[in-house]
């Protein structure tokens, strides 16, 4: 096999898992929601392709809710940019990192939800008209799939990397790209090569090369820790704070429905769930919009699941991001994978399956394994490394599942190597994005342009470097 596949029938069977999957469905077909995507782009120069380097228009369409509303959505949030994107300095490379796009409620979620739908439809007579659309209403979503829109978000942020990067890109040096094996993430990779590959009038046609089997090692999946705790005695706590006052307000203007608590918040999420499945607002928002903690209660409440699930607050979280920074570090220097968690050694061993002399790569994953390369690599701590109270949220986090895990969120990572550098890795420079806010990286003694050198960078990663300073272990402990 060459070391890059050519054709839709080598993107189609997958390196690793040797099941054949669709190069890509239109991003025009119906999906089922998709759950997370990461991509890591390493770049070399920065140029113009002239008119290749016209925007194309935007295929993602505007869904009728406010955008701040949209931010109180938590990990079920669109993506959208909390900052503005400034590109290197002329002469210098980069690299970039990104998530996967909106998808249906887990099956769990879904029954849930159902059960909760279903105890206010058997009320004979609601107290308030904004509940008279459930006389009529039909839940119809699907499960865990990836939705139409979010492969239209990961369509554009396809568009969106070769607009950026595009003088990085030739016909020998396409993007290397990877996913995680569920269906939702092998959709968002397949409709990001499509986009790319759209941005450039169908001139590079980067394919999705290996698909990594969750029930293997993986980088880009977070079920690889059975000993990790989980963040339900935070989220029930907070439901528990924030939740009662509204489920008494809902039961009052649907008498007999008995909801609980667990019962709002599941009515809560399809207010998202709804919305991005439908592309359009969905009539559950209106029930809690005029609720001053329902939505950032909601909110608060995925912060606390990410932050307990695999972040800082758990003590097992942030060594399941260790294997995927080590894969960073190593097509960051041009090195081997040097790592003893969670990689496929066979795989990373190989050129074929993973090369490190591309100027582009994307990974395509889960949000959860996102959060724990957040936390692995240093990003996000709070003052004094503080953890979030679950009966009280503190308005000056920066702890945001929106601004951290958005339904098509992503993470870039940036290698500048300046014209007339030496181009060892005390010239190298590197610097990282979240969702186009440049993060301070002063882990690495980065100043107020968030740069340090590469050596810098490798150095303040001590705790991959070594496969988690024992806590992997304890995985299995």
């Amino acid at each position: 096999m060459s070391q890059r596949a050519d054709n839709a029938e080598d993107l189609e069977e997958g390196l690793l898992t040797g099941a054949r999957r669709p190069l890509r469905a239109s991003f025009t077909t119906k999906f089922t929601l998709k759950k997370m995507i990461l991509a890591l782009v390493v770049l070399a120069s920065i140029g113009l392709l002239g008119s290749m380097l016209t925007h194309s228009k935007t295929v993602t369409p505007a869904l009728g809710v406010p955008a701040n509303v949209q931010l109180e959505w938590a990990q079920y949030s669109p993506y959208i940019p909390h900052g503005i994107y400034s590109g290197p300095p002329s002469g210098c490379e980069i690299t970039q990192l990104q998530r996967h796009g909106a998808r249906f409620p887990t099956s769990g979620a879904a029954t849930s939800i159902i059960a909760a739908v279903g105890k206010l439809q058997a009320v004979k007579a609601y107290n308030d008209p904004d509940f008279d659309f459930l006389k009529t209403f039909t839940y119809d979503l699907g499960t865990n799939d990836l939705v139409e829109y979010g492969a239209d978000q990961s369509f554009d942020a396809g568009q969106e990397t070769f607009f950026r990067y595009a003088d990085l890109i030739s016909s020998d040096n396409l993007p290397f790209v990877r996913s995680s094996s569920s269906e939702r993430v092998v959709l968002s990779a397949t409709n990001w090569t499509a986009g790319f590959s759209s941005a450039s009038h169908h001139v590079y046609n980067p394919i999705l090369s290996v698909i990594l089997s969750e029930s293997a090692n993986d980088t880009l999946d977070d079920n690889m820790c059975p000993a990790a705790g989980s963040s339900d005695p935070q989220t029930n706590t907070w439901l528990a704070t924030y939740a009662p006052p509204i489920t008494s307000r809902l039961n009052a203007a649907a008498p007999g429905a008995n909801l609980t608590d667990t019962d709002t918040s599941s009515l809560i999420s399809l207010c998202p769930f709804e919305t991005v499945a439908k592309r359009t607002k969905s009539a559950f928002c209106k029930l809690f919009e005029h609720e001053s903690g329902a939505f950032p209660g909601f909110g608060y409440s995925g912060d606390l699941d990410k932050f307990y699930g695999t972040g800082y607050g758990q003590p097992l979280g942030p060594v399941q991001g260790v294997g995927y920074i080590n894969e960073l570090l190593a097509r960051l220097t041009e090195t081997p994978v040097q790592d003893h968690t969670q990689t496929n050694t066979t795989l990373d061993s190989s050129p074929l399956t993973f090369p490190l002399n591309r100027t582009v790569y994307a990974d395509f994953s889960h949000d959860n394994q996102m959060i724990a390369i957040y936390a692995a690599l240093g990003l996000f701590r709070q003052p004094q490394v503080e953890p979030l109270d679950p009966t009280k949220p503190n308005p000056e986090r920066i702890w945001r599942a929106s601004a951290l895990v958005p339904f098509s969120g992503r993470m870039i990572t940036e290698r500048l190597k300046c014209a007339g550098s030496k181009g060892d890795a005390k010239t190298v420079r590197v610097r990282i994005w979240v969702n186009d806010v440049l993060q301070p990286l002063e882990f690495c003694g980065a100043g107020e342009d968030g740069v340090c050198s590469l050596d810098a960078f490798v150095k303040s990663q001590a705790f991959a470097r070594s496969n988690g300073a024992g806590d992997w272990e304890k995985c299995f402990a």
